[in-house]
C-alpha cells in the first residue's frame, strides 16, 4: 500500500498503537532538545525519575531563552542546566551558540528521525525531513528515559506546491499563506506535508521556516521530503553522512490536499494580533512603524540575515525606527561577519543582539505604546512583546527591510531587482561551544542555585469535584495570556510558587490571589484554548493554585496533553449552548468523577448557582484516564518504577 512521508516514518518508530487517525499511537523518540525556560522544569522531573542516563540516541541542552542576566536566577538556571547535562548524558549548547531550532537543524538533525522538544516551534526540523514535535517538559523527560511518545495519530494534509517564487517572495510568505487560508485552528490533529514540484525550488532554511511556523497552524508537525537541497545542505554543514533520500509513495493517498502556485504568490503580513490576519503587504503600505526585528528561530539564517544587509547597504536605517537583528547561531554570526555583511548592518544604525530569542519571547525590545511594529518572527499574540495593546505584524525579512529604510511598511517589490544571496558551499563550522557529556558522571555535583524550587506533585484526583468557575474566557486563548512570558516571568521557570503568581496576568491579576482563596477552582474558555507554546508551567502553575478542571470548546494539541500531564481534568463543552449559559462565579459540581471519568467520556456537571446540569466530555485515551486519577504522570511513572 503506498504510504505518505509522515506515515512511513511513524510506522518505522510504532512502539503501541495501530496507525489510524484519531486513535493513540507511541512512538520511539531518538533525539530530544530542550530550552532553558522549559529544561530547568524537565532536568527536574528527569531527576526525579531516577533514570541514571538519557536512553535517546541524541538529547540537547540548548540557552536561548533566559539570556538577560538583570538577576541571579537566570545564571543559576543556567549553571544547574550544565551541571545535569554532563551528569546525565546530555549535550550542552552554551549560551551565545544560538537558538535551539536554528543550531539543531545545523548540527544535529537527520532526516527520517524523530525528534520531541519542550518548546512548540519544534517542528523546525522536519525542514530537514525529520518527524519533529513539541511537548511539554515532562514529555520529553519521560523520552529522554527511554519511554515512547504518545500522540493522537494525526490526519496528513499534502500542500502541493508548483511552480516557483517570484522575486521579493520567500518561505515566509508561504507559510503565511497557508495561515491565512487554514487559520491557527487548522492544523488540530493533522500534520501538514509538503509535496509537488515546487518543493525542489525551496532551500533548507526555507523550508525550516515554513515547518517553524506550521506550529501556528496547531498542527502536529509538518515535514519536506529528503531531496537534493537537502544532502547539499548537510554537505555544507559537512554532515552529509547524515543524509538519506526521503518521500512518499508516487501514489500516496492524503487526508486533504491544499494546492499553491508559488508563482501567484505575493509579500504578506500577518497584522495584530494572530499569526492567521494575513493580508498583502500592498494592502498595509504606508503604515507607520516605530521598530522592525529581523530573528528568532523562524527567518535568522544566514540566507536572511545576508537579504537584509544586502537591502540596508549603503543606507540608514529610518530616523523613526528602532531596528534590531538576532543572529540565529553563533555560526550565522560568525559568518556575516566574514562576509562583510555585519559590517553593512551596523553601518545602516540597525541593533545587534545576541544569538538568542530575545524580542520574541518578550525579553527586551518591548515596543513603544500605540506604534505598530514589523517582526519577522512566529507570534503576534497580544502583549507577547511585553508591551499591552502591541501592534505587532509579521512579515518576511524582505518586508522587513524595506519597512525599516522607508519607516513605513513598504513592499519590496518597489525596491526593484532583489539582491542575489547564494547558500555557501560550506558553512563555517565550530562546535567547541557545545559540550559533551563527561564519561564520569560520578564525579559531577549537580549545582542548584535559590531560584530551584523543589518540584510540585498535583494530589490524586478527588473522588468529586466542586470549584468556582474564577474565569470565563473567549477563543484563541494562548499559553501567553494563561502564564506569560517576558523578562519579568520567564527567569521564574524553574520556582513553581513564584511564576504562579502570574497566571493570568494580562486578564485578572488577582487570579492567583483568588485561587489559592478558593483552594479548588475552575476555569472555562472557547474554541482553541491553551493554543501556542508548548509551556507546561501553563498548566503547571495552575495546577499549584488549585485549579482542578478547565473547560473549553476545544483544546490545542500541547495544551491538552500538559493539563493531563499535571493533573487537571480537560473536559469539552458538547453543546456550545452550554458554554454561552455559564458565568464566572458558578460553583461547579462533578460528584463520583473518577468512576465518570472510567466509566465513559459523558461527565455530568452540576451548575450549583444556577440550579441546572449539563454534559460536558472528556476525549482521554485508556492511558490518559490513567495519568489523570493518578494526579498526572510523574506520579504514574514513579509509582510505575516502585
Amino acid at each position: 500500500m503506498a504510504k505518505n512521508l509522515t506515515y512511513k516514518i511513524l510506522e518505522e518508530h510504532l512502539l503501541a498503537g495501530k496507525l489510524e487517525p484519531g486513535t493513540e499511537i507511541g512512538i520511539r523518540i531518538d533525539q530530544t532538545l530542550t530550552q532553558d525556560a522549559t529544561g530547568t522544569m524537565a532536568y527536574l522531573q528527569f531527576e526525579a525519575m531516577g533514570i541514571p542516563r538519557v536512553r535517546t540516541k541524541l538529547s540537547v541542552s540548548y540557552i536561548d531563552h533566559n539570556m538577560l542576566q538583570a538577576g541571579f536566577e537566570n545564571a543559576d538556571d543556567h549553571r544547574f542546566l550544565q551541571s545535569i547535562a554532563a551528569k546525565y548524558g546530555i549535550y550542552f549548547s552554551r549560551p551565545g551558540n544560538g537558538i535551539c531550532h536554528q543550531v539543531h537543524l545545523e548540527r544535529f538533525g537527520v532526516p527520517g528521525e524523530t525528534l520531541v522538544g519542550s518548546d512548540s516551534h519544534t517542528p523546525t526540523g522536519g525542514g530537514l525531513g525529520m518527524i519533529a514535535i513539541g511537548a511539554g517538559g515532562l514529555d520529553v523527560a519521560v523520552a529522554m528515559g527511554g519511554q515512547p511518545f504518545y500522540v493522537i495519530a494525526p490526519k496528513v494534509v499534502l500542500v502541493r506546491l508548483t511552480g516557483s517564487l517570484p522575486p521579493w517572495v520567500s518561505g515566509k510568505d508561504i507559510i503565511l499563506e497557508v495561515l491565512r487560508r487554514q487559520t491557527v485552528k487548522g492544523g488540530l490533529g493533522r500534520v501538514f506535508e509538503y509535496g509537488g514540484p515546487g518543493v525542489e525550488n525551496l532551500s533548507v532554511p526555507e523550508r525550516a521556516t515554513i515547518t517553524n511556523m506550521g506550529a501556528e497552524l496547531g498542527a502536529t508537525t509538518s515535514i519536506f521530503p529528503s531531496d537534493e537541497q537537502t544532502r547539499e545542505y548537510l554537505r555544507a554543514q559537512k554532515r552529509e553522512d547524515a543524509w538519506r533520500p526521503l518521500a512518499a509513495d508516487p501514489d500516496a493517498e492524503y487526508d486533504e490536499v491544499v494546492e499553491i502556485d508559488l508563482g501567484t504568490l505575493e509579500p504578506l503580513v500577518a497584522c495584530p494580533s494572530s499569526p492567521d490576519a494575513v493580508v498583502p503587504v500592498r494592502e498595509l503600505a504606508g503604515t507607520e512603524v516605530s521598530q522592525v526585528c529581523v530573528g528568532s528561530c523562524t527567518n535568522s539564517s544566514y540566507h536572511d540575515l545576508m537579504v537584509v544587509a544586502s537591502v540596508l547597504k549603503g543606507h540608514t536605517v529610518h530616523p523613526q525606527v528602532s531596528m534590531t537583528i538576532s543572529p540565529g547561531s553563533r555560526q550565522v554570526f560568525t559568518m556575516i561577519a566574514h562576509s562583510g555583511a555585519l559590517a553593512d548592518l551596523i553601518q545602516s544604525g540597525a541593533r545587534i543582539l545576541e544569538s538568542a530569542c530575545g524580542p520574541c519571547i518578550g525579553m527586551g525590545q518591548a515596543p513603544p505604546t500605540g506604534w505598530a511594529t514589523l517582526r519577522t518572527f512566529n507570534r503576534n499574540f497580544p502583549g507577547r512583546s511585553g508591551t499591552p495593546d502591541d501592534l505587532v505584524h509579521l512579515a518576511s525579512p524582505e518586508v522587513a527591510a524595506a519597512t525599516a529604510l522607508r519607516g513605513v511598511i513598504s513592499d519590496p517589490r518597489e525596491l526593484g531587482e532583489p539582491p542575489h544571496i547564494e547558500l555557501p558551499r560550506e558553512f563555517f563550522i565550530d562546535d567547541s561551544m557545545i559540550m559533551p557529556p563527561t564519561e564520569k558522571p560520578e564525579e559531577v555535583e549537580i549545582i542548584r542555585g535559590p531560584n530551584i524550587a523543589p518540584l510540585p506533585l498535583a494530589e490524586p484526583m478527588p473522588e468529586e469535584i466542586r470549584g468556582e468557575v474564577l474565569l470565563k474566557l473567549g477563543d484563541n486563548i494562548s499559553t501567553d495570556t494563561i502564564l506569560p512570558a517576558g523578562a519579568r516571568v520567564l527567569p521564574l521557570r524553574s520556582n513553581i510558587p513564584a511564576i504562579s503568581q502570574y497566571v493570568f496576568n494580562y486578564v485578572d491579576w488577582t487570579f492567583p490571589q483568588r485561587a489559592k482563596q478558593a483552594g479548588v477552582s475552575m476555569v472555562a474558555g472557547g474554541a482553541n484554548y491553551g493554543q501556542g507554546s508548548s509551556r507546561e508551567h501553563a498548566a503547571l502553575a495552575p495546577m499549584y493554585l488549585g485549579v482542578k478542571a478547565v473547560f473549553a470548546k476545544t483544546f490545542a494539541r500541547m495544551h491538552h496533553t500538559n493539563l493531563i500531564n499535571f493533573g487537571i481534568l480537560p473536559l469539552r463543552f458538547i453543546d456550545d449552548a452550554d458554554y454561552d449559559r455559564l458565568n464566572a462565579g458558578d460553583v461547579l459540581l462533578i460528584p463520583n468523577v473518577r468512576q465518570a471519568i472510567k466509566d465513559g467520556s459523558q461527565i455530568t456537571v452540576r451548575n450549583t448557582i444556577q440550579g441546572y446540569e449539563f454534559t460536558a466530555r472528556h476525549e482521554l485515551t485508556p492511558r490518559q484516564i490513567e495519568i489523570v486519577l493518578a494526579g498526572g504522570l510523574l506520579n504514574q511513572v514513579r509509582s510505575s518504577q516502585s
